[in-house]
């Protein structure tokens, strides 16, 4: 029986996962993310997915961020009725992020109407109820059957709740392979949630390389850096306004926040957390307490909420989050993390023509996003469809990433060079993935590929 992978996507690229595992006739999908970057080129990929749902035979999730999870309802409509696999806590935040998802395409289509331009949403509601009929939700280290020749387990990856490293065990009649999918790879010592787990040994590993010529600063250094740029803010009369991810980044930028106030080194400041699905995402781990680091289950013993504070305000309805452009202090979080939809385009508006304010990047930004184009020093850009000169200040802390850099990428994997036949470097730009997979050849891997969109290659 033939053992193969193709690459469906974030291969050479870090958006849109999709890995195809084919076992035989068997067809199992690991991830089924969206494409993020300019519109009409993601539009035009994620609207016709690489493969027919009703070519996939089940499907294995590792964590709910957009770029991982978000196209599962287009395949569902393409006639995908198989299970989705992934953590209890992945299946909470999966509902919310992809509702969320929907409801955006459902606005952003109404406003180009507006503008005269017929766009269909990917998907709708309906959709994405039917979706999540199929989720089935298993708990870390406990082994599953997802086809007669596959058996799965899920292990922490300390990325973003419930993310998880996926450890693949093939039967293939006279043989067994071992097959292990990273998923993003998360970082020791970051707040809120545990490390990530050590990776078991196996015959094939694919690995993300989004920082995989990078190293990140020290979580000491992130505090104090943090504390610089909202202090040089404060001296300047300006605001903050962090373009973050719901699940994860916005988490950790609250919890740093309060840290400092807490310590003094900031003085008190208004907090606006102007996303509703950030609010329900800081809900939803607060249900899955178990998964919490040491620090942070202590911080909540000791009765401090880390997330939950004097001074942090979680925006409800639009009126408030229109108030905020009147708001000339302190520092507001919104979704998206790239400045690709949601409603940090409103306060980026507002903001980025202001020499006295400051546009905070703590996150990955993929080429030909609007974060990239700030991140790169554009000064002039396009936002909501009108033309903007960038006159704010533009920080990055990408050290704030829940991203494993190449240092620690190779921590996580080294020792499995001596039984791991295979590697396979995905969700990573052609730098980052072709330096890591240099790394990994110097430390002894015997084949490592930086696999090119639809290759497929057989495992051994």
């Amino acid at each position: 029986m033939k053992l193969e992978l193709q690459f469906l996507g974030a291969a050479r690229h870090v958006t849109g996962t999709k890995h195809l595992l084919r076992i035989g006739d068997t067809r199992v999908l690991l991830d089924c993310g969206l494409v993020q970057g300019p519109r009409h080129i993601a539009d035009e990929q994620n609207r016709n997915l690489p493969i027919a749902g009703r070519d996939v035979d089940a499907l294995v999730l590792s964590h709910a961020h957009i770029d991982h999870c978000g196209a599962l309802p287009r395949l569902v409509k393409d006639g995908y009725r198989g299970p989705i696999w992934c953590t209890e806590a992945t299946k909470d935040m999966v509902r919310m992020m992809l509702l969320d998802s929907a409801h955006i395409q459902a606005q952003d289509a109404r406003q180009l109407r507006k503008r005269g331009h017929h766009v269909e949403p990917l998907y709708d509601e309906a959709d994405v109820e039917r979706t999540l009929q199929l989720l089935r939700g298993v708990d870390y280290h406990q082994p599953f059957q997802v086809t007669k020749e596959l058996r799965v387990e899920f292990l922490d990856a300390g990325h973003i709740l419930g993310s998880a490293i996926v450890v693949m065990d093939i039967d293939l009649g006279r043989r067994h392979r071992r097959v292990v999918f990273t998923g993003d790879h998360g970082r020791k010592n970051l707040p809120i949630l545990r490390d990530p787990e050590r990776i078991p040994e196996c015959d094939a590993l694919i690995t993300e390389s989004t920082y995989g010529d990078r190293l990140h600063e020290l979580s000491v250094d992130m505090l104090a850096e943090l504390a610089r740029i909202v202090a040089e803010e404060l001296h300047d009369g300006g605001r903050v306004v962090v373009p973050a991810f719901a699940v994860g980044r916005t988490q950790s930028v609250v919890l740093y926040l309060g840290q400092l106030m807490r310590e003094g080194v900031l003085p008190k400041l208004p907090i606006f957390v102007d996303s509703p699905m950030s609010r329900e995402a800081t809900r939803i781990m607060g249900r899955h307490p178990d998964l919490f680091d040491k620090e942070t289950a202590a911080l909540l013993k000791a009765g401090h909420n880390p997330l939950f504070f004097e001074g942090v305000t979680y925006v409800a309805d639009v009126e408030q989050s229109k108030a905020l452009n009147q708001q000339r202090s302190g520092v507001i979080i919104s979704a998206s993390g790239m400045c690709e939809s949601g409603r940090v385009l409103h306060h980026l508006s507002h903001s980025v023509p202001r020499a006295e304010d400051c546009v905070l990047l703590v996150g990955f930004q993929a080429k030909g996003t609007l974060g990239r184009r700030l991140l790169d020093g554009e000064t002039h850009v396009n936002i909501l469809g009108e033309p903007h000169t960038v006159r704010c200040k533009v920080r990055s802390m990408p050290g704030m990433s829940a991203h494993a850099d190449w240092r620690e990428l190779m921590d996580a994997t080294a020792h499995l060079s001596k039984r791991c036949k295979q590697v396979f470097v995905v969700h990573g730009e052609d730098g980052p993935a072709e330096t890591h997979a240099d790394r990994l050849r110097d430390a002894g891997f015997a084949q490592v590929y930086v696999p090119y969109k639809r290759d497929i290659i057989e495992i051994g």
